[in-house]
């Protein structure tokens, strides 16, 4: 991490435990300092309207008002990841724009995953746009001994069969030698991992819940690791 600014965050969960683990997990990061720990949310405004805070840890299952509820009362909220022991608000929490949704217990594999995302939220626009600029319009994939120039706005999905992927767009399909994880670093913002077997262009989807998304007649179920990130987009 090469950026010296320290982002300031609080916890607000009524378990002690539960903000005692956040707390520890934040220790291990230069570039995050933890201000407080809060059991009820209420006694956390007074830090929210006078402290610059970045990034709010929020449970949800709260007594006297829920941590959606209480994101909602925020006229200027911080960032915020969502902690929770439950699974089935997701949704909800994606709708308000949340950087990332973790379920406890929370490994420190899981609570890296939800800080990258936060930095990378947080990273200067010029240079987000500057990425996004450099990217090409389109692919270059090799079947059948030739080299198929694609645009991305044509690829509607990929799957995986296992050492090959078959491309799919509304006209044609084809088979190269290649593995998802690594065209997926070759893709544009539109696509995104939604299973161990698929990437999916996001322009493409006619339907969606927070189980499947569809692509003309085709159904793809999300997968469990992928739920999260899968449903952030689509917020």
């Amino acid at each position: 991490m090469t950026d010296k600014r320290k982002y300031k965050c609080i916890i607000i969960d009524d378990e002690p435990i539960a903000i005692k683990v956040i707390q520890e997990h934040l220790e291990k990061f230069d570039q995050l300092l933890c201000i407080k720990g809060f059991t009820k949310a209420i006694d956390a405004i007074e830090v929210l309207n006078n402290e610059n805070v970045d990034l709010l840890f929020l449970d949800i299952n709260m007594s006297g008002i829920s941590g959606i509820e209480f994101l909602k009362s925020l006229s200027n909220p911080p960032k915020v990841i969502f902690t929770t022991a439950y699974r089935n608000f997701a949704v909800d929490a994606f709708e308000l724009d949340a950087v990332d949704y973790l379920v406890k217990p929370i490994s420190f594999e899981r609570f890296l995953k939800g800080i990258n995302k936060f930095l990378s939220h947080t990273q200067p626009k010029q240079e987000s746009e500057n990425k996004t600029n450099d990217k090409k319009d389109y692919i270059i994939l090799k079947a059948d001994k030739k080299n198929y120039k694609i645009k991305f706005s044509e690829i509607l999905f990929m799957e995986s069969l296992d050492n090959y992927i078959k491309v799919y767009t509304a006209d044609f399909s084809i088979i190269c030698y290649e593995s998802l994880t690594a065209i997926e670093k070759k893709l544009s913002n539109d696509f995104i991992r939604i299973h161990r077997s698929y990437i999916i262009n996001l322009t493409k989807i006619d339907v969606f819940t927070s189980s499947f998304v569809e692509i003309g007649e085709r159904k793809f179920m999300i997968g469990r690791n992928y739920k999260n990130d899968v449903l952030k987009r689509l917020s």
